[in-house]
């Protein structure tokens, strides 16, 4: 267990990149590598990968991305997640086979839940809608309303949304209809994961799939190393490519999560962050600025690093030692309105100029 100190900021931000960016636009370079880019869940995404057929798999990807969406995205009215919400009578029918996306997305999610003892909550949206972080109308909260938070609370709770399966077909009941999914803070780890699949489907051996700065990589980079993602501190005068750290990975999924972005300040200057705690209905006050997760796939290290922000760096601590297959990085604010931070054990493998 071992520390590092970033003096002198009062925010911190993480940016994931690979320190070898190959041509921008899907054209193969010299080294066989190609990366393509877009827009997706609400952010971009990137591939990196080595083709010696010199394939360009960008609408291949889009599709795969536009399935996921219409199945797990709140924002689309039609789409599995979103019929699921506005259904009144409290429970609904999917095929395995034609919703594999909400299914997976679902399964994952139920486990995580248990494995965190309930600070990873799909149910929590109602909360995330009435703090104006979900998919209802963008709003900043200037009077809190305690009373309809703890009636919202009353359709909240993972345990309460029962799943029940014969053969292919899954029926998803919910013991309070207002009951409502959220799946924002596993879809795109689990969309990361699905286009690794895809590329090692197509023999691709070597590849870095990002969306939002949730990554996945397996094989080599372009310089034939492992892949080199950076962890920096950002300020209005900081480029992503001021690099506190550099992380070095391969065939793992990270990702990060933290308060330092999404969030709106109240007439009289609280702030509200977007990580809802599940169990109190509030935004989640810590000294936890940030979580990197590492893990053996996306959709694990992004369900965990929300979770883990919900919970708080000594509650974190004390979990991630008892979970052998996931490591974290955390960064914290002292008493002193200091940086500082923190890492697993097995963390320190991930890491390259470790004081």
């Amino acid at each position: 267990m071992k520390k590092r100190y970033f003096w002198g900021y009062l925010l911190v931000s993480i940016f994931i990149f690979s320190t070898c960016e190959p041509n921008p636009h899907a054209e193969s370079v010299d080294t066989g590598y190609a990366r393509i880019k877009g827009k997706t869940m609400g952010t971009t995404y990137s591939v990196t990968y080595q083709d010696a057929k010199k394939n360009n798999y960008k609408p291949e990807i889009d599709s795969i991305l536009v399935a996921i969406n219409q199945e797990v995205s709140t924002y689309i009215e039609d789409s599995d997640i979103s019929l699921f919400n506005t259904s009144e009578e409290g429970k609904s029918q999917f095929h395995i086979y034609k919703n594999p996306h909400f299914y997976a997305n679902l399964i994952a999610s139920k486990v995580i839940y248990e494995k965190t003892e309930g600070n990873f909550d799909p149910t929590v949206m109602p909360l995330v809608n009435y703090w104006g972080f979900g998919y209802t109308e963008k709003r900043t909260i200037n009077k809190v309303d305690e009373i309809k938070i703890k009636e919202l609370l009353k359709t909240v709770g993972f345990d309460k949304v029962n799943l029940s399966q014969a053969e292919k077909l899954f029926r998803v009941i919910k013991e309070n209809p207002k009951t409502q999914l959220d799946f924002s803070a596993i879809a795109k780890g689990y969309a990361v994961d699905v286009i690794g699949e895809f590329l090692q489907s197509k023999n691709i051996k070597n590849f870095l799939v990002e969306i939002g700065g949730e990554t996945v990589c397996r094989g080599e980079s372009p310089r034939g190393d492992v892949w080199a993602l950076g962890i920096n501190i950002p300020s209005k005068e900081a480029k992503t490519t001021d690099v506190k750290e550099i992380v070095k990975l391969t065939n793992k999924g990270l990702a990060t999560s933290g308060n330092y972005r999404n969030y709106h300040t109240a007439e009289n200057g609280s702030i509200y962050a977007h990580t809802i705690n599940p169990k109190t209905g509030f935004p989640e006050k810590s000294n936890l600025l940030s979580v990197t997760v590492v893990a053996e796939d996306c959709m694990t290290a992004d369900a965990f690093a929300t979770a883990f922000m919900v919970m708080g760096k000594d509650s974190v601590i004390e979990l991630s030692k008892k979970l052998k297959f996931i490591e974290v990085y955390l960064i914290f604010s002292t008493e002193n309105d200091e940086m500082d931070t923190y890492y697993s054990d097995g963390f320190n493998q991930f890491l390259t100029n470790v004081e």
